[in-house]
């Protein structure tokens, strides 16, 4: 063995040395087990720690996702639900909370100082008198809060744990879109904030959304709203009818909407201010007439049509046409009487200063108020104000189209439904 490696060898065995004398000391064997035990109880310690903490971390973060989870779970029940699809088992869960239903009435001022009774239908979860409470308004219908659509909107919202009141707003009901149903709608707002302790969120289906946000607007009325969910609503009334006439409404970006429309709208309208449009001694039987065709009736409309003087006939034929050159030009003046009227029925102007939080939500291919109506409410509220406004092909009016969305439009509205969901179970 060379120097070089004899050298090299005694620098290995140093360490080993070393060890060999530590180890020869009386109790080393000892100590060096006991630090090595000590050691790996610290670590032992370290990652039962470690383990608990990110247990921990991971309960706080299910217990904060669930919320989000829950409400998005009850967003796909409620619109299975409206949409007449069955509700899968496990989802169904989220919208199973009993719920007591109750017809009631209360009063409220009416504009001659005296006192009105309001017809309503209560929806309340069973032991939960604490509940969030929620109104929901009915659009324009002969049904009122008795509508299939709406009773099966309002037990829906309530099985997620949310009181719900129905008011029936009596113009509404009959066909009439005007400044009492304003004034109906706070006062039962401002009701049921009272009788709950708590702001109340507004659900406004059709022309009830649009009055809803002016009630909103409103100082007497505010302070009782949590929220305002305003669903296929008007923004300008006056824009609204011009669309009737025209099939054109104008978009906010400067384009413009072209969608031929509904009978139903110009209909409200005559039958609304039908002494616009008739003699005042037709007005009785032609109204009895136009009536039973909104209602849908069919042997109610054969029979009062039957009821009319040829003329009467005539006049009723050509009100239910609402494409007729004639009819139009009728229209045009009933608008023209009615400027003052319509523009206080409109959110336009009104909402500069409006603070209650509001979400929008229209089908896109609603051709009855039509879509750009909400892109208008959107630009006018403040921003602070608008939380979510939605333009879906998933919904027309407020019914559900029967063609196939896509994932994507579908995880849209579910999506904006939970986020109201939450709004509702939120206090302010």
């Amino acid at each position: 063995m060379s120097g070089t490696d004899l050298q090299h060898h005694k620098v290995r065995r140093k360490p080993l040395e070393r060890l060999g004398r530590a180890l020869s000391r009386p109790g080393s064997s000892l100590r060096r087990l006991r630090s090595m035990r000590q050691h790996q109880e610290q670590n032992r310690r370290k990652w039962t720690r470690a383990g608990a903490l990110a247990t921990a971390s991971l309960l706080v973060f299910s217990l904060a996702l669930w919320p989000w989870v829950r409400t998005h779970l009850q967003a796909v029940a409620i619109l299975k639900i409206l949409g007449g699809q069955p509700v899968p088992g496990p989802i169904a869960a989220t919208v199973a909370a009993p719920i007591a239903i109750t017809d009631i009435s209360f009063s409220i001022p009416a504009n001659d100082g005296k006192q009105q009774v309001v017809r309503a239908r209560e929806y309340l979860p069973v032991g939960k008198k604490d509940a969030p409470a929620l109104v929901v308004l009915h659009g324009v219908h002969h049904l009122g809060i008795d509508e299939p659509r709406l009773e099966a909107f309002a037990k829906a919202i309530s099985n997620c744990g949310v009181r719900v009141l129905t008011p029936e707003l009596p113009d509404i009901k009959d066909y009439h879109v005007d400044a009492s149903s304003v004034r109906t709608i706070g006062e039962s707002a401002k009701w049921f904030a009272t009788q709950t302790g708590t702001q109340v969120g507004v659900v406004g289906l059709s022309f009830s959304g649009g009055l809803a946000l002016v009630a909103a607007s409103e100082p007497a009325y505010k302070t009782a709203f949590k929220f305002v969910l305003a669903v296929g609503s008007q923004d300008s009334m006056a824009r609204v009818t011009e669309y009737y006439r025209t099939g054109r409404d104008l978009r906010p970006n400067g384009s413009v909407e072209e969608l031929k429309p509904h009978e139903y709208g110009p209909l409200v309208l005559e039958y609304q201010y039908v002494e616009d449009f008739v003699a005042a001694a037709d007005v009785p039987a032609i109204k009895t007439v136009l009536r039973a065709h909104l209602y849908e009736d069919k042997a109610a409309e054969i029979s009062t049509m039957a009821a009319l003087t040829a003329a009467q006939k005539v006049e009723a034929k050509n009100l239910m046409d609402t494409e007729l050159d004639g009819t139009q030009e009728m229209l045009v003046n009933s608008d023209l009487r009615h400027t003052k009227e319509l523009e206080d029925l409109s959110p336009h102007g009104k909402l500069a200063g409006l603070t209650v939080p509001v979400y929008l939500l229209h089908g896109e291919a609603d051709n009855i108020i039509p879509s750009a109506e909400t892109l208008w409410l959107a630009k006018e509220l403040p921003p602070a104000a608008l939380k979510a406004a939605l333009v879906s092909p998933v919904i027309s009016h407020i019914d559900f189209e029967s063609s196939q969305p896509t994932a994507e439009d579908q995880w849209r509205l579910i999506d904006f439904f939970a986020k109201v969901m939450r709004a509702a179970e939120q206090k302010r």
